[in-house]
């Protein structure tokens, strides 16, 4: 039994008792029976919308798997192995170095790349702690 089903069960019981809806038990029994049946149908349009979302979803799903199959075929049509090799070609890397500065003060992790490095010195973004730094280190180092 669904809860719609439940729900009538619970109406046809009140009216087969004969419950009298003047007093104030009565009429409580009647309100809940009436809620209960209003909540029964409200849970079976969600459970409804529910199912119907899903299918739709799996035919979404079915169309994008498809279209997926269609673009990986595509592209191993377009794919050379020659054009493997001259690849890297293609792109511009960024060879940026970055460095890491521990402030002394506060301990905050500072990242630097070439140029502030180079400017000789920056101020600590979390304490205001005047960082210098040499260059020269780390040109030996490299």
């Amino acid at each position: 039994m669904n809860l719609t089903e439940k729900a009538a069960y619970l109406k046809g019981l009140k009216d087969g008792l004969n419950l009298n809806t003047e007093t104030a038990e009565g009429k409580l029994i009647a309100a809940l029976i009436d809620l209960v049946n209003e909540m029964a149908e409200s849970i079976t349009d969600v459970e409804d919308m529910g199912y119907a979302i899903t299918e739709e979803l799996d035919a979404i799903e079915d169309e994008l798997d498809a279209i997926e199959d269609v673009l990986d075929e595509d592209f191993e049509d377009d794919y050379d192995e020659d054009d493997a090799d001259d690849s890297d070609e293609d792109y511009e890397f960024d060879d940026e170095v970055i460095y890491e500065v521990k402030c002394p003060t506060c301990g905050e992790v500072i990242n630097l790349d070439e140029e502030m490095l180079e400017a000789g010195g920056i101020e600590c973004p979390n304490c205001g702690e005047e960082l210098e730094f040499d260059a020269s280190e780390t040109e030996e180092d490299e």
